[in-house]
């Protein structure tokens, strides 16, 4: 088959079909909605104006791109990273090679957290928040969002990730309240801060190996090997979070499936107190672990 001999020639609507069709014959779980996403990409046109545009016939350098896009998708490369940019808490995200793909059970660290920052005492000064292992800045920027009161830095050992991060903060207008460095984990902050987040690699190494292809073949390594037992991550950042925080401050971590009782303990022995039970993820996982400097 030549590149875009499929769609070359077809309406909108019957491309999308077309399109559908193949990734359910590879048994793509999002088929319908992969298709949709990739078609308007290509078109440059939201949902109305596909369905306004249902009969229009592609053009050849429109099929050809489609063509491309198929391809990769079916290759197991996530749409997110085919069109480099993914959505995160209504915010959009550009993502790179050295980000991980921001996904919904992450927004339940964004939620533990605004509830953490509710329940604590509200000073007359700006909250300072920091995100370790920042990532495309996702959550970091996500709460800068919804707190025009607060200052955030974002810290990462990947240069590359950390310009990533950089970039989507001077997109969504909040770069003059975001600031960025390059260092491991929390090493060279210096505190006190009212919130401190994460979302770091928690993955067993023996099971990085068993992860979907979208994650294991395009996610970076790096940030999802989380050592023998998933935690080393934990048993660095933890002490470090703990005494960055300022008294009443909170940490918010994301884990992985059946890690956060062993994420309590850790906060425990570091002189974190759990506020309460951890936060689930719409599949009903707990997925958000939080511990509270207490004042001595």
């Amino acid at each position: 088959m030549r590149t875009g001999e499929s769609f070359a020639g077809q309406a909108v609507e019957t491309a999308r079909r077309t399109l559908t069709a193949r990734f359910k014959a590879e048994a793509i779980d999002s088929a319908e909605l992969d298709a949709r996403i990739l078609v308007g990409a290509v078109l440059g046109l939201d949902l109305t104006g596909m369905i306004a545009a249902a009969n229009r016939r592609l053009t050849s350098e429109e099929s050809a791109r489609l063509e491309g896009f198929a391809r990769r998708r079916l290759g197991g490369e996530p749409v997110a990273r085919i069109l480099g940019v993914r959505e995160f808490w209504g915010l959009p995200l550009k993502l790179s090679a050295a980000t991980l793909v921001p996904r919904p059970d992450t927004e339940t660290v964004v939620e533990l957290a605004l509830e953490m920052l509710g329940a604590g005492p509200c000073p007359d000064q700006r909250r300072r928040i920091a995100d370790i292992g920042t990532g495309s800045g996702a959550i970091l920027l996500a709460l800068l969002s919804e707190l025009p009161d607060a200052y955030g830095v974002g810290t990462d050992i990947s240069e590359a990730a950390l310009r990533t991060a950089r970039t989507n903060a001077i997109y969504l207008k909040l770069d003059g309240r975001a600031g960025f460095v390059a260092c491991d984990y929390a090493a060279a902050l210096s505190g006190p801060f009212d919130l401190i987040v994460s979302n770091p690699p928690y993955i067993r190494s023996a099971e990085i190996a068993r992860l979907a292809t979208e994650v294991r073949d395009h996610d970076p390594h790096r940030a999802l090997d989380g050592g023998t037992d998933g935690l080393d991550a934990y048993r660095a950042l933890i002490p470090q979070a703990a005494r960055l925080l300022a008294p009443e401050g909170a940490l918010v971590v994301e884990v992985g499936q059946g890690q956060s009782g062993d994420i309590e303990r850790l906060m425990t022995a570091a002189g974190l107190t759990p506020p309460g039970p951890p936060k689930a993820d719409l599949a009903g996982i707990r997925r958000a672990v939080a511990g509270r400097k207490l004042p001595p």
